[in-house]
């Protein structure tokens, strides 16, 4: 495959859906220093997939990948190239090997955001996880590293196996123990959803957990977790922090 082909194909597909004003909103937004054009996600995605589907193995999907992430205009990376990126990686994920979860990790680390972050932990390395489960020991050293956004990756990569109704129930409950403290609302709110999902499966185990730790959880985590909680244990637990919070 022609990688330098395929990617000026990409952005000559975004850079004609340009929108300036949009760039500007969504530049403040973000507080990125990245060069914005101003495309929204559904029109990356179009641009993405198509040469996704092209993509003959998995050599030619990290090329693609690869390249797309370190476009730059004026010596700074495009915000909607690096969504290109993860879009390519979401779509072909069946083609990436155990091993490939380092690729994640090395983008999630080069991230300046969750608007990279969250695909990449979720949709590529939790996909990896949820296939390959020995790669729980990756979420492990991610769960404990300095870098914020992997502490984050590392709860939202437990979403998938919450979803399909596999979920690692010791991780989550263990990474949540070692979160729970986060002052960064990054990790608080993660984990809010983390419990948000398996309370939809499993209504009681979220429950109990956060009942059990109820005068800790953050306010956001909560306001999260108890979301689909039935109303009465939502109400409870809402009444019991508050309770806990007044000692």
């Amino acid at each position: 495959m022609d990688v330098e082909g395929q990617v000026a194909r990409v952005l000559a597909e975004l850079r004609d859906r340009a929108d300036p004003v949009r760039a500007a909103n969504e530049r403040r937004y973000l507080k990125s220093a990245f060069v914005h054009l101003g495309v929204p996600v559904p029109a990356i995605r179009k641009a993405a997939v198509p040469v996704a589907r092209e993509l003959p193995d998995r050599g030619e999907l990290l090329a693609l990948a690869g390249a797309l992430w370190t476009v730059e205009d004026a010596g700074r990376p495009v915000h909607e190239a690096r969504m290109a990126a993860v879009e390519v990686l979401v779509k072909r994920v069946g083609l990436l090997e155990p091993g490939d979860i380092a690729v994640a990790e090395r983008l999630i680390l080069d991230s300046a955001s969750w608007v990279y972050v969250d695909n990449l932990a979720d949709r590529v390395a939790g996909a990896l996880v949820l296939r390959e489960p020995g790669l729980g020991a990756v979420l492990d050293d991610w769960a404990a590293d300095p870098c914020m956004w992997l502490r984050r990756s590392a709860l939202l990569a437990l979403l998938p196996g919450v979803r399909t109704g596999a979920p690692d129930l010791p991780r989550i409950s263990r990474f949540g123990d070692a979160l729970i403290g986060e002052s960064e609302f990054f990790i608080r709110k993660a984990l809010g959803w983390v419990l948000r999902e398996q309370s939809r499966k499993d209504p009681a185990w979220v429950t109990g957990w956060v009942e059990a730790r109820i005068a800790d959880v953050p306010g956001v985590t909560l306001r999260e977790a108890v979301r689909h909680l039935p109303d009465g244990d939502a109400a409870r637990l809402t009444a019991a922090r508050k309770a806990a919070q007044r000692r």
